[in-house]
């Protein structure tokens, strides 16, 4: 076995067993989560310890154009990629043997690119591990299986089940629901054990084909790469039995939309306890001021949880989708849930993510939010006790206002890198401006022969 693959974890070994590896994805995480990179064969992949590609990466937009470049002229100099062995993995939907692996992104001086997202990511990491904390995230993953829709101008509507009937909405929790694509589940469970990828539950969300994926709690890093995997291995799952899967907040008009809840603690590093709970399991003030940081920052970066015009369409009052900043314990209607849990794993799950993120960037925001709370040491409001739903809006409801906030915050700018914000920002006024130029139906039809 070559040098490089004594490097590889477990699970690749054993789908890997004694075949030879075909072909290596040398894959970058670009500003939306799309996999960028090179395909190679596995021989030339043993022999190259790093590779090249332009820096543009970063400025292409969702819809293929390229923002302005804010650190000055468009020369697209190259960044150095090297392998991150840790997060190699297996493509089990591929019909050769091939590995996928997420490269780390660095100048030619080795300097980590600071607009990269996992460097984003880790830049974070690094400011909770200087205080002498490790924080801890369980993200929960929605999203819509839907029938093939190969014409944009047509509505998304769901896929037809096992029974002949397409899928109905409205059915939370049901088991003979999911069991109506039960084909596609299976291929999940197989390509994530194929990938060693651990699923803590799979169950029927209330949209019509809407599942929810819970993932174990763990290193945000590593759970920020599996969602970044997973998108990728439930559309090779869907695609398989002739549907899509999307992860679109709000794919499909008068359905819930699509989030993805961040549930969070921080541990102490030296103790290995729970800094939110004290020796006697009571809350302690490091748990308030983790929310009232993420009250207080959460508006900044909500330009980071709904990245897109669509995003907003999820936030509708009485859809699941909190509107809101407030808190309370075991309370589903607020952006901010306590769920019930022991002194170990007392948590604040975030509920206002649109699983249309990328997750690199989310969990980045949401513990950036905590962070500040950390260090800042104000209590929170008091906690919403009822509907929250009736609560003041307090963030903003399109895109083009999330980036002004965005924009305005100095906190975000230290803690996520000023370099880092102003290129997202260019990315998503280049969105956003392109959006405005379409006209939509709604349009057409009420404005035509009536103004």
């Amino acid at each position: 076995m070559s040098d490089w693959m004594d490097k590889l974890p477990q699970a690749a070994r054993d789908y890997i067993g004694g075949r030879r590896p075909d072909e290596v994805e040398c894959v970058v995480p670009d500003i939306a989560g799309v996999a960028r990179g090179k395909a190679m064969p596995a021989s030339k992949f043993a022999h190259q310890k790093h590779f090249y590609l332009p820096n543009s990466i970063f400025l292409q937009t969702i819809t293929g154009e390229w923002a302005d470049n804010p650190g000055g002229s468009f020369t697209e100099p190259d960044m150095v990629l090297v392998p991150d062995y840790t997060t190699a993995t297996a493509a089990p939907w591929t019909a050769d043997v091939t590995l996928q692996v997420i490269h780390d992104v660095l100048d030619q001086n080795g300097v980590p690119v600071p607009v990269a997202p996992r460097n984003v990511l880790k830049r974070v990491m690094a400011l909770y591990e200087a205080e002498g904390w490790q924080p801890v995230v369980a993200p929960e993953m929605e999203f819509f299986l839907v029938a093939r829709n190969i014409d944009p101008n047509m509505p998304v509507i769901p896929p037809m089940g096992r029974s002949g009937r397409r899928a109905a909405a409205k059915q939370a929790y049901s088991l003979s629901a999911v069991d109506e694509y039960g084909k596609v589940i299976d291929d999940i469970y197989d390509f994530a054990e194929a990938q060693g990828f651990e699923i803590d539950g799979i169950l029927q969300e209330g949209g019509a084909a809407q599942v929810e994926i819970n993932l174990a709690h763990g290193d945000p890093i590593n759970l920020a790469d599996q969602i970044f995997y997973f998108k990728r291995l439930i559309r090779e799952a869907a695609l398989r039995h002739d549907c899509f899967a999307t992860f679109m907040a709000k794919p499909i008009e008068g359905e819930p939309g699509s989030a993805m809840h961040i549930h969070q603690s921080v541990i102490s590093i030296k103790t290995g306890k729970n800094i939110f709970s004290d020796a006697r399991g009571r809350e302690t003030p490091a748990f308030l001021h983790f929310i009232a940081g993420m009250q207080r920052h959460l508006p900044a970066v909500i330009a980071l949880l709904a990245p897109y015009v669509n995003s907003y369409r999820r936030y509708v009052p009485d859809f699941a989708a909190p509107i809101n900043l407030e808190w309370g314990r075991d309370n589903r209607t607020t952006g901010l849930r306590v769920p019930i849990s022991g002194a170990e794993s007392r948590r604040v799950e975030n509920r206002l993510a649109g699983m249309d993120c990328n997750p690199y960037l989310a969990l980045a925001a949401s513990l950036a939010c905590g962070y500040l709370g950390l260090m800042e040491k104000q209590p929170p409001r008091a906690e919403w006790v009822g509907d929250a739903y009736i609560a003041q809006d307090e963030f903003p409801f399109n895109l083009g206002d999330a980036l002004d906030l965005m924009a305005e915050s100095a906190a975000m700018r230290e803690v996520l890198g000023a370099e880092f914000l102003a290129v997202y920002e260019s990315v998503k006024r280049n969105e956003y401006k392109e959006f405005l130029q379409v006209i939509s139906p709604w349009e057409r039809e009420h404005l035509l022969l009536n103004v």
